[in-house]
Order: structure tokens, then sequence, then C-alpha cells
């Protein structure tokens, strides 16, 4: 009877078996977020603004695109970059005759202005670039100059992601960190907000997009869906057309439905997931009790029950499958984390903490061992998993009590590290640096209490952080590939946090209207509409099917 609830909806709705009900041509309806109801922000700059979807990589730009699925960069504002010969400066030239959506021309000023707004509003510049960069200038109006501080050869990445805003909106924004830009002008394909309501939201096309003929979807349309059941059955009753949902036997419920038009693509290419202890708390600061939990955990178990198998099992390095060339086979092995009941029991025993004749263990004070788990309500995939860690857990004897809060309540929480134990994601990039970075660098650690974009666990290690440092500097595969396999070591030393399973990089389509989604066979982006900003590629591919 666990999966009840997750199955109930689906298994009526295959019963009754409706058909989809009348819409608008040629507007996309997606899901993306789970949100009981909507709120009108757009603001692309602080990552805790909870803006909508797809600001980031829909409404607004970036200069350059990663694409995982394909392994390179893609020129979007920027149509190339050059580093000098110290590899110093690193300047971009910029797409002509692109215009803002009011009209206004884009340039050089803009990215500029950016930049500056990060570096006078430090809230805003979450990837921390001006800690490695000391200016950036125009040179013309198509061309922007950033000066490095030192050596810093993943910045490249940052600069390319960062969201471009117009200097002449932003100039007059009193304050960037809270404005909700309610109104948005962009550079992206979708920026019209033409519909806000509580429960639906709407994005007409940018009719001054710099793609000819692009985009062909007329707009996207959002629905409000509290929870991952929810926005199942509108999928599979045919209401949605784009998803990033976890689908409980995705196949069955699905893609059998109607095979022809139909999609699932579920890469392991998602970010890890990781039980993240707070490492301020003890006793979750003692890398004996971390691997203790690690070890406590039936993984296996873990993916088949909570993720119906469509994962793996995470092994010592963390690492997903989009870094398989990156991976170090001898730190895979690593046992901490495997399952193995007795030696987590050992391995607590030794941290001091005992169990009790009641079975629960104590804390060398004589306190329960007890520890508060925090997952996001209605992501049912994740509370499966939370449900799983609870009960391998309390065979440790720890007491454990899951806990969920809606989405921002538990981001909050998570960030601020007002937390002892939460199941999140992590972060990622074109190489596992800023995978790991975000792990053990110190320099990513913040105060109990402020915003952290990631590290939430609050672990620096400063022996990672050399390697770290000296792999910025790397200008050769082989050098960057021998550091990248040290701080696999070291991660795997010092278990900063638990690592769960590789996300899949969850994407459902129904090209029974749109055409143009990828696929494993063309696999130009990822499927996942989350997997920002793969999702600029997509959504400038998508067309209505003709009729």
């Amino acid at each position: 009877m666990k999966f009840a609830r997750v199955f109930l909806p689906l298994v009526l709705l295959l019963a009754c078996s409706s058909e989809p009900r009348p819409r608008p041509p040629g507007v996309l309806f997606v899901s993306v977020e789970q949100r009981s109801a909507w709120v009108r922000n757009f603001n692309p700059l602080f990552a805790g603004a909870g803006a909508r979807w797809p600001t980031r990589a829909g409404v607004y730009e970036c200069m350059q695109i990663f694409s995982s699925a394909q392994g390179k960069w893609v020129p979007w504002l920027a149509t190339q970059h050059a580093w000098t010969e110290d590899q110093k400066t690193l300047r971009f030239t910029l797409r002509e005759n692109v215009l803002w959506s009011d009209g206004k021309p884009f340039t050089a000023e803009d990215v500029a202005f950016t930049f500056s707004l990060l570096k006078k509003h430090p809230a805003l510049d979450a990837g921390g670039v001006w800690r490695f960069i000391t200016d950036v200038k125009t040179e013309g109006p198509s061309t922007v100059a950033f000066t490095f501080s030192r050596v810093y050869l993943p910045g490249f990445a940052d600069l390319a992601h960062q969201i471009i805003v117009p200097r002449h909106i932003w100039e007059h924004v009193a304050d960037p960190v809270t404005f909700t830009n309610p109104e948005p002008v962009a550079t992206g394909p979708f920026t019209q907000v033409t519909l806000f309501r509580n429960q639906v939201y709407e994005l007409g096309r940018n009719p001054r997009y710099w793609m000819p003929g692009k985009p062909a979807v007329s707009a996207l349309r959002f629905l409000a869906f509290p929870t991952n059941d929810q926005a199942n059955m509108a999928l599979v009753e045919g209401e949605v057309d784009w998803a990033g949902n976890f689908v409980p036997a995705v196949d069955r419920t699905f893609v059998s439905r109607d095979p022809a038009h139909h999609n699932r693509w579920f890469p392991l290419y998602g970010s890890t997931v990781f039980l993240y202890p707070n490492t301020t708390r003890p006793p979750l600061d003692d890398v004996r009790v971390r691997k203790a939990l690690s070890m406590a955990l039936d993984r296996d178990r873990l993916v088949e029950v909570a993720m119906y198998g469509y994962t793996r099992p995470a092994d010592a390095t963390a690492l997903n499958d989009a870094y398989t060339g990156w991976k170090d086979p001898e730190v895979a092995k690593d046992s901490w984390t495997h399952y193995d009941l007795a030696k987590a029991n050992q391995l607590l025993d030794e941290a001091g903490i005992l169990r009790g004749a009641d079975g629960l263990r104590r804390l060398p004070d004589g306190k329960p061992f007890a520890l508060d788990l925090e997952v996001v309500s209605g992501w049912s995939d994740w509370v499966r998993a939370g449900q799983v860690v609870n009960r391998d857990l309390r065979k440790l004897g720890i007491s454990v009590q899951l806990k969920t809060y809606e989405f921002g309540t538990w981001l909050t929480r998570l960030q601020k590290g007002e937390f002892q134990l939460a199941i999140s994601w992590s972060l990622d990039g074109p190489t596992p640096y800023n995978f790991y970075k975000w792990l053990l660098s110190p320099r990513t650690v913040l105060p109990v209490g402020e915003v952290a974009a990631a590290n939430w666990h609050r672990l620096g290690d400063a022996e990672a952080d050399e390697l770290l440092v000296r792999f910025e500097r790397a200008g050769t595969p082989e050098e960057q590939h021998a550091l990248m396999s040290a701080v696999q070591k070291r991660f795997s030393a010092l278990a900063p946090a638990i690592p769960l399973f590789p996300n899949p990089s969850w994407g459902e389509s129904n090209s029974l209207r749109f055409t143009g989604f990828p696929t494993e066979q063309n696999p130009y982006a990822r499927l996942a509409p989350h997997a920002e900003p793969d999702s600029l590629l997509v959504l400038t591919e998508l067309a209505p099917r003709e009729r």
C-alpha cells in the first residue's frame, strides 16, 4: 500500500481515458515548478528570488550556452570569445542587431552594467565572479573585456552563463535584490506577460527576437500544480506538452498511451542528489558520523523504491554520468557509500555515540542522538527517498523525524543552514570543478543565517581548495584530470555530504501538437526543462505541428 498515494490518481485517470480539452493554437503548456499558487516574479539576477520559469533561460539570456548533451559551447548573445596570451583578459564579441523587447539596442554597455550590479550588490553574485575579475570594460558597442585578478580558466563558464539585463531599465531599480520585475524587458524568445493569475500565467513571444522566424511557438502557459501527482495527471491526460516531472512507471502510465507522440528521456545528467548534514551542528561535524550515516543507507533499495529504478546508487566520487570521463575508478570503489550496517554501528561507537538499553543512541553528553530530515512537500520521489533514509537511520539507533516543507520555506532553511539533515541537489558545470568547489572549498562557506548558493552543509577544506586552485590554472587535459582525481580522493576522505544517486534529467514531451523536442536519438539539448540554460536551445527549436 505504500505506493497507493502515488498510483491512485494515474489509475483513475487511465480508467476514465478522457480526451484533452480544447486549447489556444500555438500555446505550449509546460509543467516545471510544483506550486500551489504563482507569485509574479521575473527577477533573473537574485538566486533566492524564486523567479518563475523560464526567467533565466527563456525570458533573459546569457552570452554562451554549454550544452552538456552535446559537450560543447553554443554561441548565443556573444558569437565568439578570445583570451589574451597571459590568460588574464577575456573578450566577448557580441551578436549584432539584437534588440531588447522594448526596441532598445542590446550593446556591450548592458553587459558591463550587469556585472557592475553584481559588484554593487554581492547578494546577486551567486557565482562569485568578482572574486576573480577586477574590471569590466566596453570596447565599442559589440565588445566587452573582462580583466582577471589571476589565471582562472573555469571563470569563462561563470561569465558566459551570466544572465544579462538592460541598463536602461535596471539602472532605475532601487533594490535589484528585492525587485520582482513584474514586466520584464529582455532579449529572450518569451518576454511578454500576457496573463498572470494565482493559478495560471502565460508568456507571449518576443516580437523583436533576434532569431529570424523564431520562436515558432506563440506562447507558453503554466498551470499551478502543488504536487507531482497533480502535475502527472495533467501530463498523462494530454493537458501538458512539455514537462520535467518525476513520473512513476512512466512507460506504462504515459508513454504507452500514445507511443507515437509521448516520449520520455531520463539521462543521468541531472545533478547528484545528496543527503546534506549540517556540519555546524555536532556530531555531524565528525567524518566518522557522516560516513556511518552513509553506510547505513541501502542505496539499491533507495533507488528502487524512491526512484523506480530510473537511476543508480551514487559511488564515492558522487559524479553523475555527464562526468564519466573524469571519474577516478579507484575512488569510486571506496566503501563508505556501500551498505554496511555493521561498519556503520562501529563508526558511531568509535565516535562515542553509544546505544542505550532502549536501543537508541545517545551523544557523549547523554542527550539522544535525534535528527530532523527535511524535504519538499509534494516532491513525491524525494519524500519517498526521505522515508527510506528515515527507516535506515533508525536501524542505527538514531531517532529521525521526517519533515516536509513548502518549497520556498524548505529552500530558505537550506540556504541559511537552519536544518540538520536535508535532501537536495548539487551544482554542476562543464567540468567537475564547479561541483566539487561548492562541496569542498572554504571560499563557498558562509556563516549560518546568510543565504548560500550551495555548500549548504558548510564545510571547507584547505587541501581540496589548493587542488581546485591549481585546476583553475591547469592548461592541459592531462593536468586537469590528475588534479580532479586528487580532488575526488579528498572528497571521499572527508565525506562532506552524503551522495544518494545521480538525479535523472527528467524530461517528458507530447509531440501531438508540437515538434522539435530533443530525444535520445537527437540529443541537441537535454529534454528536461529544468536544465538551464539548455532550455533556450529547446524553446527556439520547438514549432507547432502542421495540420
